[in-house]
């Protein structure tokens, strides 16, 4: 699933089990040492067992310890060829320039990540599902809330039932009464959110689908869902102002519009006229 083993591994390392979160941080501080040794050699280093080794691959959506090294392997290959690999911090007294470069930076860092964590086998399922849906609805509070009704107003302009809901009792009303052909859109950067986990137990009870959009990693969110995705953003001490965090989940959510659209791309194109006259209509007699 993933082309980097990096940074799936900062990502999920919160997530980890504590004899896999050991191995895990040793392979961060190690990355060059770890291409070049075995998953016995590893787990006699760790001091973990080898299918503790094995299970944090598979806790990474890879397929054994050896897919692991070779996507480890590659991020040293690039880190190589790439002097701002990290995040930038941002310093609030600053000058503007380097208010601009840093916020900008970080923000496409968050969408380069995203790329090595994001499933293109699972976004053509949750694109599949969102387009043969009769309804969906799209749960997110808080920051999430924003990203919701993004979706929801690009779905309106080509002719497709999306509904957003911002609180709980309105997400409990909605995944009450959902069917097997409605879809529970849930997204939750920490994936912790326990509005959207109880909003989509409810809905998962009713027969919906449900696809989920949270950082990657281990968390109540995803393991609700039918199909996850994921995204990623390891911004430190800005991470409460859900700034890159913002702009990665927004790509995801231009990704799999795009992929909607191009799904019936003629009648996309009609009812994306048709709206665009109907407001630019409303504006002129206003």
């Amino acid at each position: 699933m993933s082309n980097s083993g990096l940074v799936s591994i900062r990502e999920a390392l919160q997530s980890l089990k504590p004899t896999e979160k050991k191995a895990a941080e040793y392979i961060l501080e190690h990355p060059e040492k770890v291409i070049n040794i075995s998953v016995q050699k590893l787990a006699q280093l760790t001091g973990v067992s080898e299918a503790t080794i094995v299970r944090l691959a598979h806790s990474l959506h890879m397929k054994g310890f050896q897919e692991l090294k070779l996507h480890i392997a590659a991020d040293l290959a690039k880190s190589s060829n790439n002097i701002s690999a990290s995040y930038q911090e941002i310093q609030i007294d600053g000058s503007v320039p380097a208010l601009i470069q840093s916020v900008s930076h970080n923000n496409i860092k968050s969408i380069q990540d995203t790329l090595t964590v994001l499933s293109s086998e699972d976004v053509e399922k949750a694109v599949h599902c969102l387009s043969n849906a009769r309804r969906v609805y799209v749960f997110g509070v808080g920051a999430s809330s924003v990203i919701a009704q993004d979706f929801r107003q690009k779905l309106s302009r080509i002719n497709r039932w999306c509904e957003a809901a911002p609180d709980f009792d309105s997400q409990a009303t909605l995944a009450a009464n959902m069917t097997e052909e409605d879809v529970a859109f849930g997204i939750s950067y920490s994936g912790q959110t326990e509005n959207i986990i109880q909003a989509l137990h409810i809905a998962k009870e009713s027969g919906a689908t449900v696809i989920s959009l949270t950082k990657f990693g281990s968390n109540p969110v995803e393991e609700i869902a039918d199909i996850r995705l994921f995204t990623s953003s390891l911004e430190q001490s800005i991470r409460s102002g859900a700034m890159a965090s913002r702009i990665a989940q927004l790509n995801v959510i231009d990704i799999l519009y795009v992929g909607i659209a191009s799904q019936t791309y003629d009648e996309s194109i009609v009812a994306l006229e048709k709206t665009r006259k109907a407001v630019r209509g409303s504006k002129r007699n206003g």
